[in-house]
């Protein structure tokens, strides 16, 4: 019996630092520059005025999600009004607060307590994800991850190679399974890894086994707890992670230069939570 995961916890906790920075040459309307100045990548609006959380939430229930639940930094009105003017008719949304930046996984055990047990998928709130995906890690009725084609997300998405080169590469065995995750691989990594190498972009199933994961791994050298290296901590204690392989695009809104293209090429669908 397939046990479908129709629960998602969107990561929007972030300070947005990219987001932030001025980039020359980029030009923004006013609403873009107001919520990129304040590191709201997920409010940025589109150029119809619909924030990119929008077409987040609109995809995830395309997909087959029915509650999500936005992890937020304690200051997160602008997004909760938004929401309360406009409020989704789709899913049923709400807000779990990660007091401090600490990372992925530290987001990820801040919606312990709402889950309840629950199988989930979790994402980035700066990345819009195709149908397919969400729906393939819904019906996937065991803890597992997205393995991206890097090739095809240059061809289809708005992620230029350079930046790709810096994925985390994915090692798969025979049956599909995820062998190890290497979180920014080395030049000599990424040769070894071949010309289409399968890479992560942060969208997982899991189940209740990852939160003991996400408090036991330790600090990354940036200074956070990572979902990544607890899911590779995981992996060493003998979990099994399915991979679901994929030639497809994924839109990235990471920095002030993605912003206009982007918002041109969303204005154009159609965005209903």
């Amino acid at each position: 019996m397939t046990v479908l995961a129709t629960t998602a916890v969107v990561l929007a906790g972030g300070l947005g630092t990219r987001m932030r920075r001025a980039e020359e040459g980029v030009t923004l309307n006013t609403a873009q520059r107001a919520a990129a100045a304040r590191g709201l990548k997920a409010m940025i609006p589109d150029a119809r005025g619909r924030p990119f959380l929008d077409h987040i939430l609109a995809s995830l229930a395309d997909g087959g999600i029915t509650d999500v639940c936005l992890v937020v930094p304690p200051v997160h009105e602008e997004i909760a009004e938004w929401y309360r003017r406009y409020p989704p008719t789709r899913i049923h949304l709400a807000f779990v607060i990660q007091a401090e930046p600490l990372g992925t996984a530290n987001a990820v055990l801040a919606a312990e307590s709402w889950l309840g047990g629950r199988d989930f998928i979790t994402l980035n709130a700066d990345n819009l994800y195709p149908v397919e995906a969400i729906r393939s890690l819904v019906t996937l009725s065991e803890p597992g991850l997205i393995a991206f084609d890097a090739e095809a997300l240059v061809a289809a998405g708005n992620i230029d190679p350079e930046r790709i080169a810096a994925f985390a590469i994915l090692e798969l065995g025979e049956r599909g399974t995820l062998e190890r995750i290497i979180e920014k691989p080395s030049v000599e990594e990424r040769a070894a890894a071949g010309e289409h190498p399968w890479v992560s972009m942060n969208i997982w199933r899991l189940d209740t086994a990852i939160f003991s994961m996400c408090r036991d791994v330790p600090r990354s050298a940036r200074g956070e707890f990572e979902l990544p290296q607890a899911v590779a901590l995981a992996l060493t204690r003998g979990a099994h992670f399915r991979a679901v392989t994929m030639a497809a695009g994924v839109l990235d809104l990471s920095r002030r230069g993605d912003v206009a293209a982007l918002a041109d090429r969303l204005a154009g669908l159609t965005a209903t939570p």
